[in-house]
This record gives structure tokens, C-alpha cells and sequence, in this order.
């Protein structure tokens, strides 16, 4: 079986690394799958969920908040300025944070709240 090699980083720490089959993550250019021999990419990573699916069938999910997305050779690096695997996060403080953003009207911190949750229930879902 074909696989890629994954390395997603933090800006202060690695966060997963390993085989994958696919990896899907949103971008400048909207959301982006990559193989094992996906032409070469270097793209803007923007608020969103990253899957990675594992060689050994699993699933990773992560919240990621900025960054950049660099694939040759068969190496995929994701280097986020933020991000949390989805069983790091707290639902409820994910949960607490969106109710603030949507009465502050700040869509950013909307959007960063929205993606938590999606990850952390998207894990629930693939358990």
C-alpha cells in the first residue's frame, strides 16, 4: 500500500507524526487531499479541520489555525501556527468560547471555535 509521511507541527510543539494513506486540509484554495504521489503543493493553510488517515486504518483529526501545507517526495508537513489534536480539546470550553464569539460578533474567533468543536465531535463520530 502506498503512503505518505506526515509531520504536523505547532509553532510550539510536534503534534502527530506518521504513515497516512490520505491527508484532507482546507487551504487558501479551498480544502485539499493528498496522496502518496500528489503532485508537489506548498499552499497557505487556513482555519480549519485536518483528517489523516492512518496506514492502519485510524483516522486523526485536528483543529488547525493558520499555517502552511508543504508536500514533496512523499512527505507532507503541515506547520500550523495553532493545533489540537481532537482528543485534546474541551468540548465545553470549545462550546463556552462560541457562544462568546457569536455575542461579541467576532468571526474570527467564531470560526476557530466552530473548528474545535468539529474536530473533537468528528473523532466521537469515527470512534
Amino acid at each position: 500500500m502506498a503512503e505518505l509521511h506526515v509531520e504536523l507541527v505547532a509553532a510550539d510543539r510536534k503534534v502527530w507524526s506518521g504513515a497516512a494513506t490520505i491527508v484532507v486540509a482546507r487551504t487558501a484554495s479551498g480544502d485539499t487531499g493528498i496522496m502518496p504521489g500528489h503532485t508537489p503543493v506548498l499552499s497557505v493553510l487556513e482555519t480549519g479541520p485536518v483528517t489523516i488517515r492512518t496506514t492502519d486504518g485510524g483516522t486523526v483529526i485536528a483543529a488547525v489555525h493558520g499555517g502552511f501545507i508543504s508536500f514533496a517526495d512523499n512527505k507532507l508537513s503541515l506547520l500550523a501556527e495553532i493545533a489540537e489534536l481532537a482528543d485534546e480539546i474541551d468540548v465545553a470550553r470549545a462550546e463556552r468560547a462560541l457562544e462568546k464569539a457569536k455575542s461579541d460578533l467576532d468571526a474570527h474567533a467564531e470560526r476557530r471555535a466552530e473548528v474545535r468543536l468539529f474536530a473533537a465531535r468528528g473523532l466521537k463520530a469515527h470512534a
